[in-house]
């Protein structure tokens, strides 16, 4: 696959004749306590470019800490600088922080990294893998229809300890893809496809392009093309979409952001129709069964309840080789039809095994017109966990996604 560029945190600027050196960043926690907490800032005004850096310190008392961050340099996009607001800051607080820029390339320790192994990119914090994004076409296992094969898809997803969380292609469904997100009954030109259930032949999802690669201190990540075909029988492109993910190097487990941007390619509108599962969709490892993992909701609901309801956030945990392992799924106020719909499968699912399955599955209920030169985006972040979850930190997470800090630029 070609790779555009690779961002350390660079891109090109925009030269002007008067430049900040120095710009004061206020963050505000809102209404809610905060531990270890992603920032971002638009720092514009540093008008900060390849070849320039910008040093972060917190002044607290009359004195300035510095602070390890990162800048994001993206093409066509407004210069961020990323953060991570460590320790606990309670609701109400204000803390300040004096962004630097110097002339001078200064070249960071990537603790959050990624290795592109010509068919795959991992993302790794401290060099342990966090997720794989598969870019290269995989096939099915040899035997099976070669149209269950395709690209463009998260696995392994790995917990702390290093446990695989995901699964792909089981014999069961083999159009099942550990985390990925297509949609089932697509209408466009008055006609039915379906982007999920490959082996229908109707339509699938490609990986075209890698754009972005993140590396540095704060985060590493990726932005992904990806085109969504349907076949006619002649093959036509109906929707562009994009993924952005990041992961962070913050301290309890792996947090990582999961973004879709969705763009119709043609001068049709693409009616995604209602049906009971599509979307972003989680195949989790074939080790979990109804006999040693659980799933609960933000409303209270457990596995066997969960099904059609909606939720602002998920979380499965089940046994693993070294103990207890889970993912959580937080979806965000902004996402079409929010509090999303969920589809999941039940204790009596593949047989009465209880295989895991999840699906934020917006147009469960609901019908969702993706016209003409429209951009629609639907935003989830995910933390990969060791032990037990509690309501109390999945409402802390979902908190500090839902409603960001605060920030205020001078």
């Amino acid at each position: 696959m070609k790779k555009l560029f690779i961002l350390f945190t660079v891109c090109a600027g925009i030269f002007v004749s008067c430049v900040d050196k120095e710009i004061s960043i206020t963050v505000q926690a809102g209404d809610y306590d905060r531990v270890d907490c992603v920032v971002s800032a638009d720092v514009s005004k540093l008008n900060p470019n390849e070849s320039t850096s910008i040093t972060l310190y917190e002044q607290t008392n009359g004195e300035k800490k510095e602070v390890a961050s990162q800048l994001a340099l993206e093409k066509g996009e407004k210069p961020v600088l990323y953060w991570i607001l460590t320790g606990e800051t309670t609701a109400g607080a204000t803390r300040t922080f004096i962004a630097e820029r110097t002339d001078k390339k200064q070249e960071s320790q990537s603790v959050m990294d990624v290795e592109d192994t010509q068919k795959a990119l991992i993302l790794k914090k401290d060099g342990k893998p966090v997720l794989q994004y598969y870019y290269a076409h995989l096939n099915p296992p040899e035997g099976v229809d070669p149209s269950y094969g395709r690209s463009g898809f998260i696995h392994p997803a790995y917990s702390p300890a290093g446990n695989i969380l995901t699964n792909i292609q089981p014999v069961d469904h083999r159009h099942h893809f550990g985390i990925w997100n297509p949609w089932t009954h697509v209408i466009y030109d008055d006609k039915l496809y379906d982007l999920w259930n490959i082996g229908d032949k109707t339509g699938t999802v490609r990986a075209r392009s890698i754009e972005n690669i993140y590396k540095g201190p704060i985060f590493a990540g990726y932005t992904a093309n990806l085109d969504h075909y349907i076949f006619k029988p002649e093959e036509e492109v109906i929707i562009n979409e994009y993924w952005k993910v990041k992961t962070w190097n913050v301290g309890d487990g792996f947090l990582w952001d999961f973004e879709s941007h969705l763009l119709p390619s043609t001068s049709l509108p693409v009616l995604l129709q209602a049906y009971r599962y599509a979307g972003l969709g989680y195949r989790a490892t074939e080790e979990w069964t109804k006999e040693n993992c659980e799933m609960f909701t933000s409303e209270g609901k457990t596995r066997q309840e969960i099904d059609g309801t909606t939720a602002r956030w998920i979380y499965i945990t089940g046994a693993t080789a070294t103990g207890r392992s889970g993912l959580l799924f937080l979806g965000h106020p902004d996402n079409y039809n929010y509090p999303e719909p969920l589809r999941i499968w039940n204790e009596n699912a593949n047989g009465g095994r209880g295989d895991a399955f999840i699906n934020f599955a917006p147009t469960k209920n609901k019908d969702w017109e993706l016209s003409p030169g429209g951009h629609y985006i639907l935003k989830y972040r995910l933390l990969a966990y060791e032990g037990e979850m509690t309501t109390d930190w999945a409402n802390r997470l979902w908190n500090d996604f839902a409603y960001p800090l605060v920030v205020t630029v001078k």
